[in-house]
């Protein structure tokens, strides 16, 4: 029988479900043949339900078939529970007013209906990758990588409907495939796969997510079959994973340097893969150059390969998703900085490093496992890189990638490597299914990187650093708007770039939805579910519905914390709702009021500008700014005071802006953290004389945290400057951070 139903949404779009649907109240099965159109332009088209979630649903009444109470969309019961009601009904959806399937609906990419990630175009539900193993050959002079990886896939899914055992998925984006093998047969390249046995085609780019790779088995796989697929191929100037720097880009000027960054989706640009933090395999990697390599894994074994180069050869055998394989290539040199740790950075920056990295790493490692559990990746190393890297850190395992701008002098920007070592529970032994879960790596990892710093420095600190991290939610909620849904913890990615939803929401947001849990149960009993959390989810995956299911699972037993949790928790608000999270926390400020007060006195100074030489009456009232001001403060400490200056609701103007520069000497700062909150205050404060030093100093750091905000301030203060800024040092940016402020500065036109 086929019936027809209208659904109409809280932002307009009406879709009509069209297919023989199952009889009411039988077992819910797949709805076959069902497709949807919409009346906001999709013509006759037809979009397959797979395009949307898999998980998300719509809950039919069985119960009154003629006259339905409208009914409740439910985030957690799967789409094809479909159920019969009457034709033609039109249904009000609640409680998220279906936002998920409007947003699904206006995209114009076709969901993969073979996978849960709408990032990946990989047939994850049919073929899982168990190990990889890369062998390549890295090239300055064509600054490309070159070689094959060999992958063994295990055939997964069963004899339900729609299976896909035949064909092999795989991401590739701007990647040139040059031969592909099963076994010992060498598979064709087939310009029609349709009408071909076997062989493989390269479909056509579908942005943001590149080039489907299709490989045609010419049967059917049985499920458990392990699948040894290898592919030949190269990298292109085009390849997003890959920054490469020329000798005189590097601090020495004399050789080459090429690291990666590949999270979130950019590992298919350096090799064919399943590109999704649902799929994790262990791997082995044999890498030849002509430089030194480090990579995310333990190293095994280096010798002469000839023709002026080195083999070396790295193992992972902990699973890992595609986005934690990392490479490095150039002039490096390491000193140890602990009992289980090295540290790799050029020849001239060795000392200074490790100065400022020796002994807290191991105290950083020490804290964790007091929290979590005993430390699983044998070795904690760093990479120091060049100033182009896009982040403070990323989280490599065995191997964090850090920025140069932690290190300035005085230990005081190195949390961010508690922070990167807190990623080796969060997110690289326990990590988001998708991207749409993010805050699920980030927002733990950020939790608990505080409670290293308390550990470590006193609980005052966690709080510190809380403050801290809560301006920075602030200004990203007021940058993308209060109802974005970027401002979400579980955002709908549909069609959408995961880099385009990076911000400070799911760190911050996250971090502060988990205290709230820590403050509802208690840190007593929250404390014995971190190990637990950690333990259930070792080397998996999992959505925040999941995350949900199993905190309500470990404290049911505890009628209190149970009590607590039903009453005081709404997962709706938390999970859906978009802007700030209400109310707002409450951290001990003690570290933070000297800081306040300060920059209420230099509040005062914009109605009574401050002269020279005061007379007798206003020297025992007026704010005379002194460098003792902020004798004995942390560089944490002036970062909350110059953020609390550039949160005036009248900027301080260019005059005190000068004062304020010359009087504690901002802007001299080699500290990343202080020099960029003071050129904040400068370009709010119109500050002419701080333009071009602002300038100057985006040509120095490729730092996103930094860059980003100070090009669109910049851009508002003189779009010239800024757009001749940018165009000048655009090729010292990594590709990641370029394509981002590229479309910051709107430089080039571009569909979310």
């Amino acid at each position: 029988m086929i019936s027809r139903y209208l659904l109409s949404t809280a932002r307009g779009t009406r879709v009509r479900l069209v297919g023989p649907l199952p009889i009411a109240g039988a077992k819910p099965r797949a709805v076959a043949g069902c497709s949807i159109t919409t009346s906001r332009g999709f013509g006759a088209d037809h979009i397959p339900i797979g395009f949307l979630r898999t998980h998300s649903s719509i809950a039919f009444p069985a119960s009154t078939p003629h006259t339905p109470e409208p009914p409740i969309y439910r985030h957690d019961t799967p789409l094809r529970a479909l159920r019969r009601t009457a034709a033609a009904t039109v249904l009000s959806l609640r409680p998220r007013a279906f936002h998920q399937f409007a947003v699904a609906m206006a995209s114009s990419t076709v969901r993969n209906p073979r996978t849960n990630d709408p990032a990946t175009q990989a047939n994850t539900r049919d073929f899982i990758t168990k190990s990889s193993k890369l062998n390549y050959e890295v090239s300055f002079e064509k600054k490309n990588i070159e070689g094959f990886v060999e992958h063994q896939l295990e055939a997964i899914s069963g004899e339900e409907e729609g299976v896909v055992r035949d064909e092999i998925w795989l991401d590739t984006s701007h990647l040139h495939i040059e031969e592909i093998s099963i076994g010992e047969e060498v598979l064709e390249q087939a310009t029609d796969l349709e009408a071909a046995e076997k062989g493989w085609k390269v479909a056509e780019r579908v942005e943001p997510y590149g080039s489907k790779l299709i490989v045609k088995l010419g049967r059917v796989a049985d499920k458990g079959e392990v699948i040894v697929l290898k592919i030949q191929f190269k990298t292109t100037a085009q390849c997003t994973a890959l920054g490469w720097m020329d000798p005189e880009q590097t601090s020495n000027k004399e050789s080459p340097y090429m690291y990666s960054q590949c999270q979130a989706i950019h590992a298919r640009s350096l090799f064919p893969c399943q590109d999704t933090p649902a799929v994790k395999a262990t791997y082995k990697s044999i890498v030849r150059s002509p430089l030194p390599v480090v990579t995310s894994a333990i190293s095994v074994s280096t010798h002469s390969s000839g023709s002026g180069l080195l083999e070396y050869e790295f193992v992972q055998k902990i699973p890992i998703p595609s986005y934690l394989y990392a490479i490095a290539s150039g002039d490096i040199t390491s000193a140890r900085i602990g009992p289980r740790s090295l540290l790799w950075t050029g020849p001239d920056e060795l000392e200074r490093c490790k100065v400022e990295l020796s002994g807290d790493t191991e105290k950083f490692i020490e804290a964790a496992e007091k929290i979590i559990y005993p430390y699983p990746w044998e070795t904690y190393n760093v990479l120091i890189l060049p100033p182009s890297f896009p982040y403070g850190g990323m989280e490599n395992p065995n191997m964090t990638f850090a920025t140069p701008t932690i290190i300035s002098g005085d230990k005081s920007n190195i949390d961010v490597i508690a922070h990167e070592l807190a990623h080796s529970w969060s997110g690289n032994l326990v990590t988001n299914s998708s991207w749409q879960d993010f805050w699920l790596n980030e927002g733990w990892t950020t939790y608990l990187e505080r409670r290293i710093q308390g550990e470590v420095h006193g609980e005052k600190m966690f709080h510190f650093s809380a403050i801290i991290g809560w301006k920075a939610l602030k200004e990203s909620i007021e940058l993308y708007g209060a109802d974005h849904e970027f401002t979400k913890l579980v955002i709908n990615l549909e069609g959408k770039d995961p880099d385009d939803a990076f911000s400070s929401v799911p760190y911050e947001k996250g971090f502060n939805f988990l205290y709230f849990l820590d403050t509802v149960v208690g840190r007593e009993k929250w404390n014995t579910f971190i190990p637990h959390y950690f333990t259930k989810f070792h080397q998996k995956s999992l959505t925040s519905d999941e995350f949900k299911e199993t905190l309500l699972e470990f404290f049911a037993p505890d009628a209190e914390a149970t009590e607590a949790l039903t009453k005081q928790v709404n997962w709706e608000r938390w999970f859906y709702g978009t802007g700030l999270p209400t109310p707002p926390p409450s951290f001990d400020t003690t570290l933070a009021e000297g800081c306040y007060t300060l920059a209420n006195q230099w509040q005062t100074l914009l109605s009574i500008p401050p002269t020279s030489e005061p007379s007798a009456d206003e020297e025992s009232s007026r704010f005379i700014p002194h460098l003792s001001d902020i004798e004995g403060w942390s560089s944490g400490q002036i970062v909350v005071f110059l953020e609390r200056v550039s949160d005036f609701p009248t900027p301080l103007g260019p005059e005190l802006t000068n004062l304020m520069g010359a009087t504690y000497g901002f802007a001299s700062s080699a500290n990343a953290e202080i020099i960029s909150r003071f050129f904040t205050v400068g370009l709010k404060s119109r500050d002419i004389q701080l333009y071009e030093p602002t300038a100057a100093w985006l040509g120095t750091v490729g730092r996103m945290k930094f860059v980003r905000p100070l090009y669109r301030l910049l851009n508002e203060c003189d779009r010239a400057l800024a757009v001749r800024t940018f165009q000048k040092h655009q090729g010292f940016y990594h590709p990641i951070c370029r394509d981002i402020v590229k479309k910051d500065l709107k430089l080039e036109v571009y569909n979310l």
